[in-house]
């Protein structure tokens, strides 16, 4: 596939950015795709919006390399030309750029035997509610399964020819919190006949500020985001309803329950005293992404000695990614790619360098060659 179709197909991709388990239109893309790759090594599974191909190798052992498909609920700012043609929706994490590397590294070894069986795993929902997770659990590869996995994901603040990695943790432990207050409404001019839920939800939003600060090691790292805070109606009415949205991310699961714990504690103490109730729902929840040392250890090594290729020892981030859950069944690596983008993940403004995606794909087909089983 030369390098040309590649940015049209990643252009093809950024127009129809798709939510969680709705990647209908990226699905058939993917499918349309691959239908025209050379046939004989490949078997194809599909499951939801997900896509499974299996590349026949060699060896009997197996290598995964995953790409998410999602969007994100954010209406586009970039400018470009092929911009999203869906309305409040945007591949503002690079998952387009993640299915067209994952494609061109498929369509190499579609025509070129790979030493050991090769699995690209497409992948929904990683934004949202979670797709790595509901495949293991389905049971979807059945004989399919890995003896090792991969995957990557763009980094807007590493320059292009950049790969960071590290044994070990690499993002951290995700939860979302959603909090939902419901009080008595009244009129404004007669607060003691009503229980204002705005005023409860800024008492509790003030305490939360001393969950980590006061309950976390200072040693280890914690953080709990408030993003989102609405309630009431009008200026003359006092709130019967509130809602938080926000996030908590650990480096431990020991602190993601104390942190757990700790609002749970606080919500108590909120609703005896504005008598009113509290209910804490905590969404999606992302385990670590804790790379396999060995394997790491090896992949590291070897782009150090590639040629274009600037290897950067990465550091743990608070960054969540449902690929933690494959590395849970599965010993395996994520790593950063440098797309050099002025602006970050999840901002509207996005623009990574589509340079980037030929040096990944260059960089990938001669790894997954030299790979041999352990």
């Amino acid at each position: 596939m030369k390098m040309n179709d590649l940015i049209h197909i990643r252009r093809a991709f950024h127009q129809i950015p798709e939510l969680g388990f709705n990647e209908f239109k990226t699905q058939q893309l993917l499918l349309d795709t691959i239908s025209n790759m050379e046939q004989t090594r490949l078997q194809i599974k599909t499951w939801k919006t997900a896509v499974f191909v299996r590349v026949e190798g060699r060896q009997d052992y197996t290598i995964a390399y995953r790409a998410d498909m999602d969007g994100l609920p954010i209406t586009e700012e970039t400018g470009y030309s092929f911009a999203s043609k869906h309305e409040g929706a945007m591949h503002a994490c690079g998952h387009d750029f993640h299915m067209t590397i994952a494609l061109g590294l498929l369509d190499h070894f579609a025509s070129h035997e790979p030493e050991c069986h090769l699995l690209f795993i497409f992948q929904p929902a990683e934004e949202g509610p979670g797709g790595a997770k509901p495949i293991i659990e389905a049971d979807v590869l059945g004989a399919w399964q890995p003896d090792e996995i991969y995957a990557l994901h763009i980094d807007p603040n590493l320059p292009v020819g950049s790969i960071a990695t590290k044994p070990g943790l690499l993002f951290a432990n995700t939860s979302e919190l959603f909090i939902d207050f419901q009080g008595k409404g009244g009129h404004a001019a007669y607060p003691h006949t009503a229980n204002d839920m705005v005023v409860a939800c800024a008492h509790f939003v003030t305490q939360v500020q001393t969950v980590v600060a006061r309950n976390i090691d200072p040693l280890d790292s914690a953080v709990v985001t408030l993003g989102v805070i609405a309630g009431g109606t009008k200026q003359n009415v006092i709130a019967a309803t509130a809602r938080l949205e926000g996030t908590i991310r650990t480096l431990s699961m020991a602190s993601m329950e104390v942190v757990k714990s700790r609002l749970e504690a606080i919500a108590a103490g909120i609703e005896a005293s504005f008598a009113c109730k509290i209910a804490i729902d905590y969404g999606s929840n992302y385990c670590e992404v804790y790379n396999d040392p060995e394997l790491a250890e090896a992949f590291a090594a070897f782009s150090k000695t590639r040629k274009g290729i600037t290897f950067v020892e990465a550091e743990e981030a608070m960054t969540g990614e449902d690929f933690g859950y494959f590395l849970k069944q599965y010993p395996g690596v994520m790593f950063w790619l440098g797309v050099d983008s002025p602006y970050g993940l999840h901002d509207s403004r996005l623009q990574p360098s589509e340079e980037a995606i030929g040096i990944a794909i260059e960089h990938m087909v001669a790894f997954l060659s030299a790979k041999k089983p352990r």
